[in-house]
């Protein structure tokens, strides 16, 4: 393994010690402390209710997130999500390929290698990083109503490199009433 320095900027303020990444506060956790604490939380509330929970707070914190970033960096469109996939990457969840982004349709489709949660929990035969979904249609709906876009979507996790014959994580997002009229949402 080849280590680099990282290439997100960190700044501590020296009185407070609070990290902060593009002037956005950021807490700096070991990923086994992390990941145990939502394991227990899965175990307490079970999977589905959790990831629909988890679904709704990441929707709201990439659109937080995407909004003061486009800000502070003078970004617009595409930009905007190529630039939170580089930091999701750059922060230790996985890597976070864009295999196809259209704005216009309302749609993309990412591809998660070398997951946190793979790492830390391995081929456990399920889908493991659904906390990651609601950030994809919160960062497209984000970035499409800055555009002025009435257009709204949902994201869905379709396989896990947690899972036998899977060495990747795919996330799809589509128009919202694309899905709720074909009735998969």
């Amino acid at each position: 393994m080849t280590k680099m320095a990282p290439e997100l900027p960190i700044d501590v303020d020296a009185e407070t010690g609070v990290w902060t990444t593009d002037a956005l506060p950021m807490l700096y956790v070991p990923r086994h402390f992390f990941i145990n604490n939502h394991v227990a939380v899965e175990e307490a509330l079970g999977a589905e209710k959790y990831a629909e929970i988890l679904y709704q707070a990441g929707y709201k914190s990439a659109w937080h997130w995407c909004e003061k970033e486009a800000e502070c960096h003078g970004l617009e469109g595409e930009a905007v999500f190529e630039h939170y996939m580089k930091r999701l990457s750059q922060r230790g969840w996985g890597k976070f390929v864009t295999e196809a982004i259209d704005l216009e349709a309302g749609t993309c489709r990412v591809r998660l290698e070398h997951s946190a949660f793979v790492y830390q929990l391995g081929k456990v035969g399920r889908r493991v990083e659904y906390m990651f979904t609601g950030w994809f249609a919160g960062a497209m709906d984000q970035i499409l109503a800055a555009r002025g876009s009435e257009l709204r979507t949902v994201a869905e996790q379709t396989q896990s490199g947690a899972e036998q014959g899977c060495d990747v994580g795919i996330f799809v997002t589509r128009p919202l009433d694309a899905l709720t009229t074909t009735g998969q949402a």
